[in-house]
């Protein structure tokens, strides 16, 4: 006869029974359970970075878009490199990484991919001025560097068994960080995602693209083993959504405008301002009297913003004369962005709101170019630079100074340790250095008065890094 179960006895076989489904749940049911997927990336400008002050990405909103098919929030990991979003995935840390990572033979040995949504070619990028090597044999007389765990390095090796003499390094920095390093002919050569070329190039207009290293490569996301289930739901989202104008729009605003950075044509300029500028000359005046400005300033801006055109529009969602956001002109109450009038009364309002946000220990007329580089890259960024030109010994309160060290946020070793994280930190420099430089151009051309901030030599143009030049010098205080 079989002995009846005591309730204590019988109590623990249920928690144990309990615990014993709750560990054997699948990632999907966790994730669900959670309400959360964690997700990690890298602060790169194909994956994950702040644009005037909120998150973007090509990643970024691929990913997001995955987390409301799921119900769930999206909770990024953000990285620096790639060995970083490799430990992370290994270690639990997140359910998924989203970080434009090819899919290799190596990386299958530990981890799960979904099927591919995009493709690049990785390309040898060197810099003008040498010969550009025209096969791989050339490359060993050159000095080559990739970062650490990348597929680079796995077709490197692979290579190798055909071309014995081919050498390379590697070093635990981005590709867009090795990218800047060759144009500052600091090394040779670096192999790099033809898509992040393409976006780099607009920056460093003298890198050149030698040769393909590879046929198109699929970039996909990657998963931890245990995660088959979470695998087949990404893989029946991605068929779907990868066929939808949500994504071909997604693809359209991060690689569709892409084109190498080109000076502006001043004669075309000069052109302008007799033929274009009057019809909206009032406006900018209005606008400028009405929120404490200088005219000319406004108009340089425009013209930086849209070349004057009020219909102008861009991929990312800014359009018109003053090229606002979306949201940017919901919150100024602008109905219309393509009326010039709306559009350049709000732009003005909005510059006004910026530089009533920053330290009044920033004067003019330095507050006014503190004012446009926020316009272009966000306020966050601004003050991180900042504190950064602060803990170099610089002035930041002082244009020039933070101008000097805005570039460093482009760097790891820098942005890390920095709240708003990776920014491009040049595109700043040269919106303000260019506004500034067509001010100059409007008020010769028609013979206004030179303000006492254009007289002073204290406030002249901060020049641009020659190739002599270091980004490591621009940190010495």
């Amino acid at each position: 006869m079989k002995k009846k179960m005591n309730k204590k006895t019988a109590g623990v076989i249920f928690c144990l029974l309990l615990l014993s489904g709750c560990l054997h749940k699948s990632r999907l049911e966790l994730i669900r359970q959670r309400g959360e997927i964690r997700i990690v990336t890298l602060n790169a400008p194909t994956t994950y970075y702040e644009y005037r002050d909120k998150p973007a990405g090509f990643e970024y909103e691929l990913a997001l878009a995955f987390a409301r098919h799921l119900g769930v929030r999206a909770h990024f990991i953000v990285k620096g490199t790639i060995s970083q979003v490799l430990d992370a995935l290994a270690k639990g840390e997140a359910d998924l990484a989203a970080a434009g990572l090819t899919l290799t033979p190596e990386r299958q040995k530990f981890f799960l991919f979904s099927i591919p949504y995009y493709e690049v070619v990785e390309q040898i990028v060197c810099r003008k001025g040498k010969p550009c090597p025209k096969a791989l044999r050339d490359l060993s007389k050159r000095n080559l560097v990739v970062p650490r765990d990348s597929s680079y390095e796995e077709e490197l090796k692979r290579l190798q068994k055909i071309f014995p003499r081919l050498h390379w390094e590697t070093a635990d920095l981005s590709t867009e960080e090795l990218l800047e390093k060759v144009w500052r002919r600091e090394i040779d050569c670096v192999i790099a995602d033809s898509n992040l070329v393409a976006i780099t190039r607009r920056y460093y207009p003298e890198l050149s693209v030698c040769l393909d290293l590879s046929k198109p490569q699929k970039i996909a996301w990657m998963m931890p083993k245990d995660a088959v289930d979470l695998q087949e739901e990404v893989n029946d989202w991605l068929r779907n959504y990868t066929k939808s104008s949500d994504f071909q729009s997604l693809v359209e605003k991060y690689y569709g405008f892409v084109k190498i950075f080109d000076y502006v044509d001043i004669r075309r300029f000069m052109r302008r301002i007799k033929t274009v500028l009057p019809r909206y000359r009032p406006i900018f005046e209005e606008a400028a009297q009405k929120y404490g400005f200088d005219w000319t300033l406004l108009a340089a801006m425009a013209y930086q913003e849209s070349h004057w055109k009020p219909w102008n529009k861009s991929p990312t969602g800014v359009r018109g004369i003053m090229m606002l956001t979306l949201d940017t002109a919901r919150e100024l109450g602008i109905k219309n962005r393509l009326d010039p009038r709306q559009s350049i009364l709000g732009g003005a309002r909005y510059l006004a709101k910026i530089r009533s946000k920053l330290p009044p220990s920033i004067k003019e007329p330095d507050r006014d170019w503190f004012m446009l580089a926020a316009y272009n890259v966000g306020l966050g960024h601004i003050m991180d630079a900042r504190i950064l030109a602060r803990r170099l010994g610089k002035d930041p309160d002082r244009w020039q100074d933070v101008a000097q060290v805005l570039p460093l946020l482009a760097r790891r070793k820098y942005y890390r340790h920095l709240k708003h994280g990776y920014a491009r930190g040049w595109e700043p420099v040269i919106y303000v250095q260019q506004i500034r430089n067509y001010m100059d151009i409007l008020r010769q051309t028609l013979g206004l008065k030179i303000t006492t901030a254009s007289k002073n030599k204290d406030f002249a143009l901060p020049a641009l890094p020659d190739k002599k030049t270091r980004v490591e010098d621009l940190a010495k205080p």
